[in-house]
C-alpha cells in the first residue's frame, strides 16, 4: 500500500482527466510506436508531422485515435510547433533532422557545421520556444541517441562501466571521422545546445538515450534503420554491417531496446517527478558475436555474416541502464525476444524471406 501510494506521489502529473502530450516526429519509428502507446493508455495525444497526407495509413493502426490529433509542423520554421503543443502537459520530442549526407567536394567539417548540425539545433530550439509559449508544458522529454556516448576515455582506454557521463569528444569526432560521425555530432551538439536552452528559460528537460531499437514496426513501406543495423550480420548489408562495427568499436559491445520498452521509458521519465538529466535506455548489452549466433538461431539463412567464428570482441564494456532502473523503470523484453519479434516483423513486411522449411 505504502509503495502504491509513492507510486501515485512521484507522478508529475495528478488529475482526474486524461494528460495531454505532444509527439513530434509522429511519423517515425519510435514517434508512431510512441503515438500508439500513448493512444492504448488513454491519454490525448497531439502528433507533428511534416506532411498530413502521407500519414493517413497510419490511422486505423493507432487505436483510440478518437484521441488523436495531427498537426503539421516543420523543425526549420519558428513557431510551427505553436499549435500542437498548446494545451499539452507534455511534449515528446521525437524529430530529428534526416540529413546527414556530406558533399565530399566541399570542406567537410564547415559543410558538417552550416547544413546539418547548425540547422538540427535550430529545429530541436523551435520546439523548445513553442514549449516555453504555451504556459501549459510541463516537462519536454527528448530523445537522444547512443551515438553521443563513447566507451574510451580522453587516452583511448576502455571504460569497463559506460554510464550517462561517457559522451563523445566533439574534437575527437571530428578529427577521426569514424562511420556515422556526422549523426553523431549532430545529435550531441543538439542535445547539448538542447539543455542549455532549457536550463537558461526554466524549461523541465530529461533525455532519452536510446539504444538500437528493434521489435515490430508500423512503417511497412521504410524498414527502420536501426532494424537494419541489428539484423546486418543476418542480410550482409555492407552499409548496415559497417555501420554496426563502428558502434561496436566505438562502444566495445552492442546495446538494444525492444521498441515497447523504449516507448515506455519514455513516458515513464515524463511522469516521474524525480526525473533528471540523461538517461540511458538499454534492456541489454553483448558482444556482436553473441548477436550474431542468436541472429543464426532464429533465423537460418546463407547470406549471414561470417563473424561469430572471429576473435572481434574485447572484454565487452557494460553500457549501464542502472539510473534508470534505480528510477524504478523495469525492461519487459530480453535480446531473444527483441531479435524473434524484429525477425517476424520483417518476414510479415518482406524485407527478409520466409525459411522453407
Amino acid at each position: 500500500m505504502e509503495e502504491a501510494l509513492e507510486t501515485m506521489m512521484n507522478k508529475v502529473q495528478i488529475s482526474s482527466s486524461p494528460a495531454t502530450y505532444c509527439v513530434t516526429g509522429g511519423k517515425g519509428y519510435l514517434g508512431s510506436w510512441l503515438v500508439e502507446t500513448l493512444l492504448e493508455r488513454g491519454y490525448i495525444v497531439h502528433a507533428t508531422v511534416r506532411d498530413p497526407e502521407k500519414s493517413l495509413h497510419f490511422l486505423p493502426l493507432w487505436k483510440g485515435n478518437d484521441r488523436l490529433r495531427i498537426f503539421k509542423a516543420d523543425l526549420n520554421e519558428e513557431g510551427s510547433f505553436d499549435e500542437a503543443v498548446k494545451g499539452c502537459d507534455g511534449v515528446f520530442h521525437v524529430a530529428a533532422s534526416k540529413e546527414y549526407k556530406v558533399d565530399e567536394t566541399e570542406n567537410i567539417e564547415a559543410y558538417v557545421q552550416a547544413n546539418i548540425i547548425d540547422p538540427a539545433i535550430k529545429g530541436t530550439i523551435n520546439v523548445l520556444k513553442s514549449c516555453l509559449n504555451s504556459n501549459s508544458v510541463k516537462r519536454v522529454v527528448y530523445t537522444s541517441s547512443m551515438s553521443t556516448m563513447s566507451a574510451k576515455d580522453s587516452n583511448g582506454k576502455w571504460k569497463p562501466v559506460v554510464d550517462e557521463s561517457c559522451q563523445i569528444q566533439t574534437e575527437h569526432m571530428v578529427k577521426t571521422q569514424p562511420i556515422g560521425w556526422v549523426y553523431a555530432l549532430s545529435k550531441h551538439l543538439t542535445e547539448e545546445a538542447a539543455f542549455k536552452f532549457a536550463k537558461e528559460n526554466g524549461i523541465d528537460l530529461v533525455s532519452v538515450i536510446t539504444t538500437a531499437v528493434a521489435g515490430q514496426f508500423f512503417t511497412a513501406n521504410n524498414v527502420p534503420p536501426s532494424v537494419k543495423v541489428l539484423l546486418s550480420p543476418l542480410t550482409g548489408e555492407p552499409e548496415f554491417f559497417k555501420l554496426l562495427s563502428s558502434v561496436n568499436a566505438r562502444m566495445g559491445s552492442i546495446s538494444a531496446v525492444h521498441i515497447e520498452d523504449i516507448c515506455s521509458a519514455h513516458i515513464f521519465l515524463m511522469e516521474h517527478s524525480k526525473a533528471e538529466g540523461r538517461y540511458i535506455c538499454s534492456s541489454q548489452c553483448f558482444p556482436i558475436s553473441m548477436l550474431a549466433n542468436l541472429l543464426a538461431k532464429e533465423y537460418s539463412y546463407s547470406n549471414k555474416k561470417k563473424i561469430a567464428e572471429k576473435n572481434c570482441d574485447k572484454v565487452p564494456s557494460d553500457i549501464s541502464s542502472k539510473k534508470l532502473k534505480d528510477l524504478g523503470f523495469c525492461y519487459k523484453y530480453g535480446l531473444e525476444d527483441i531479435i524473434h519479434q524484429t525477425i517476424i516483423c520483417c518476414q510479415d513486411y518482406g524485407y527478409l524471406p520466409p525459411i522453407i522449411q
